[in-house]
């Protein structure tokens, strides 16, 4: 009785372990074909907008970590600074993205 109870709950884990994996594979296939027709939905691309996209990254970079981290010797209290960069960077993060988001647009139909 105690091998039959041991073969099921193998069988049971074989079958689980079997699932998860196609369950991952599924989600590998579908992040693969979204990367996939982004990539040939810029094939048609200006090169000024494809430029644009490493130039404007190259200055958000630079703005956040130059222009920003200034920020932290504004005040006495070194950990207080470090709070304000943090709050600053957030907000300076998401309205890149969403800046980047409308100018360069990809048209994947």
């Amino acid at each position: 009785m105690q091998e039959d109870d041991r073969d099921d709950l193998f069988i049971d884990n074989r079958k689980n372990s079997e699932s998860a994996f196609w369950r991952l594979k599924r989600a590998a296939d579908a992040r693969r074909e979204a990367r996939v027709r982004s990539i040939l939905a810029q094939e048609g691309e200006r090169l000024s907008i494809t430029l644009g996209r490493a130039i404007y990254i190259s200055f958000c970079i630079l703005f956040n970590f130059l222009i920003l981290a200034e920020i932290i010797f504004l005040f006495d209290e070194y950990l207080l600074g470090i709070f304000a960069f943090g709050i600053a960077l957030g907000f300076a993060v998401i309205f890149q993205k969403n800046l980047y988001d409308n100018i360069f647009a990809i048209d994947m139909k």
